[in-house]
């Protein structure tokens, strides 16, 4: 039984009071690891931690620092078969995506941002022969970042590397299901000569770690991914310290699918959207639209795609689907099929849990599940289920289709398929989500903003949006 440790001072470290959680593997079941069950007494020692090392942090040259975070993202790519079978082990994704997406992006957030750092210009502003201003950003000092469990490395990075890089020192709290990969990136931050005290991680629940380190008074900006409902709490929770809050929250994103559309590869491609990690990704497509004189002809093919998916253990090469993250997920994700059916919802394929034999027959699978007759408003099309369930839907003008992708709470990202090009630009513009993919779906450069509107969430990440959120503007204004 292996046990995990927070990552305080450059160490890792036991929790203060000995207390543990289990860790289960999702394929199986079974309960292979302890985490700490960290607490105010853990924060302490991290935010005193952190303090001591803020100043020199803050002062170390942009350069240097980037030095540092390269080292630490070679060490993620030289490790990335390690990596990539701890988050299949975790998580319950396929192996091949966790080495192709999660760890391959992990070492690129990282890299990114150690380079974005060494360019990151201020602004001036000349008021003709009067004055001169001009912007310093400063590091706002310790940063909380609290990442989810579905891209556990790739977003726990996300968030850490522009805090870094940004000038500041971190108090991290990974996902309690998935914690193994922060544990060994806290590994790999020693083997990097990470300065002390720069990063903290800390392992444990929302409750008895997350809620404290979003109201402790030391720490200055929370970088928060997860649930709507989680992200409600931590602003309400905050609403009168003035931290600085970037909150990247759920989705229920529409894939809108149009006759003129490049039809095989859109099938392929709307079938990833809806299915890649089992569905477990906010950007996923789950509220597909369909233009009607195709739409028989696009669910008949995407269905036969749909099946084509091969389910099995994750740690097999050729699995293509792998277990949900827990088995109170799984058993989530199998309420809302049943509430799809009591909404009036036909399975056209899936719906069920699968039992596989040998190693993984105890394990939380559930077949990729699409559905159709449902009405838009009904709480299948509007409520984040963030598991293989999709529903299909057809319209028939270009303004039905705006209507039905824009009627949800929710307004993280959208895909369109077309080939006009003046329609691809209408949607584009007129459509309530903070990404909009035109033929292709999670095609990312780190140097757009990244986040959403409505219920999605507050504030973007990603690029100068990112170190803008952590550093602190000040006007300098010098007369002539």
């Amino acid at each position: 039984m292996q046990q995990i440790k927070n990552y305080i001072n450059g160490e890792l470290v036991e929790p203060y009071m000995g207390n543990y959680l289990d860790n289960t593997v999702p394929a199986t079941g079974e309960i292979y690891s302890q985490i700490p069950d960290s607490d105010n007494d853990d924060l302490s020692m991290a935010i005193e931690s952190a303090e001591n090392a803020q100043q020199n942090w803050a002062n170390t040259s942009n350069e240097q620092r980037a030095k540092v975070l390269c080292k630490l993202a070679d060490l993620i790519e030289a490790n990335a078969d390690t990596l990539a079978l701890s988050e299949a082990i975790d998580n319950g994704k396929p192996i091949t995506l966790a080495k192709n997406v999660d760890i391959y992006r992990a070492a690129a957030n990282i890299r990114f941002f150690a380079h974005a750092c060494t360019q990151f210009s201020s602004e001036s502003h000349s008021m003709e022969n009067v004055a001169i201003n001009y912007t310093l950003r400063d590091p706002i000092g310790i940063v909380g970042c609290i990442s989810p469990w579905n891209l556990p490395l790739y977003l726990f990075t996300w968030k850490i590397a522009p805090a870094l890089a940004a000038g500041n020192v971190v108090i991290a709290k990974p996902s309690e299901i998935t914690p193994m990969t922060a544990y060994l990136f806290s590994k790999l931050c020693i083997k990097a000569e990470l300065p002390d005290g720069v990063l903290n991680i800390l392992h444990g629940t929302g409750p008895n770690i997350g809620a404290p380190i979003v109201t402790h008074p030391k720490i200055k900006a929370i970088s928060f991914t997860g649930g709507t409902s989680t992200g409600a709490h931590i602003a309400k929770s905050t609403a009168g310290l003035f931290k600085k809050l970037s909150l990247e929250l759920g989705g229920k994103n529409p894939t809108v699918v149009f006759a003129d559309c490049d039809f095989e590869d859109t099938v392929k491609a709307v079938t990833q959207a809806a299915f890649a990690n089992q569905g477990q990704i906010c950007l996923c497509g789950s509220r597909i639209y369909i233009e009607k004189p195709v739409y028989e002809k696009f669910k008949k093919a995407f269905i036969e795609q749909v099946e084509e998916i091969k389910i099995g253990d994750p740690l097999e090469k050729d699995t293509q689907h792998g277990a949900l993250v827990s088995q109170e997920h799984m058993l989530k994700v199998l309420s809302y099929i049943e509430l799809a059916q009591s909404e009036g919802g036909k399975i056209l394929t899936g719906g069920k849990q699968i039992n596989l034999e040998g190693r993984c027959a105890n394990g939380f699978f559930v077949e990729p599940t699409v559905i159709e007759n449902l009405d838009n408003n009904c709480r299948t099309n509007q409520e984040e289920i963030f598991g293989p369930v999709c529903t299909l839907m057809p319209f028939e003008t270009e303004q039905e289709a705006l209507e039905l992708a824009n009627g949800s709470e929710y307004g993280l990202a959208s895909s369109i398929w077309t080939n006009d090009l003046k329609r691809a630009h209408r949607m584009a513009k007129h459509i309530e989500a903070g990404i909009v993919w035109i033929n292709c779906w999670l095609l990312r450069d780190l140097r757009t903003p990244f986040g959403g509107v409505k219920s999605s969430g507050v504030g973007r990440e990603g690029g100068l949006e990112a170190l803008r959120f952590f550093t602190e503007p000040k006007n300098v204004c010098i007369k002539y």
